[in-house]
């Protein structure tokens, strides 16, 4: 299983979500933590990945040899990319 560890601008995006949003997202990357390539899209040009919740994207590092998840950023779909 992977250990899931928050950047400090992800923390911070995360706590200005509402209740509601803030607990979907976060059961989502619980539910990653498993196996996260099935889920997760490789972004192009990018060492990173991309994560699908709802309207929202995820930005992850993910160190396959040490099994750690770092969630670099989360964001409106239209705005992450920029």
């Amino acid at each position: 299983m992977y250990n899931l560890i928050y950047s400090k601008s992800a923390s911070k995006q995360i706590k200005k979500f509402d209740k509601e949003l803030r607990s979907r997202l976060l059961s989502a990357l619980e539910r990653i933590r498993i196996r996260p390539s099935p889920y997760v899209k490789k972004l192009v040009g990018n060492p990173y990945f991309s994560f699908r919740v709802g309207d929202y994207r995820v930005i992850l590092d993910i160190k396959e040899d040490k099994l750690i998840i770092l969630v670099i950023e989360v964001g409106y779909r239209r705005i992450i990319y920029q």
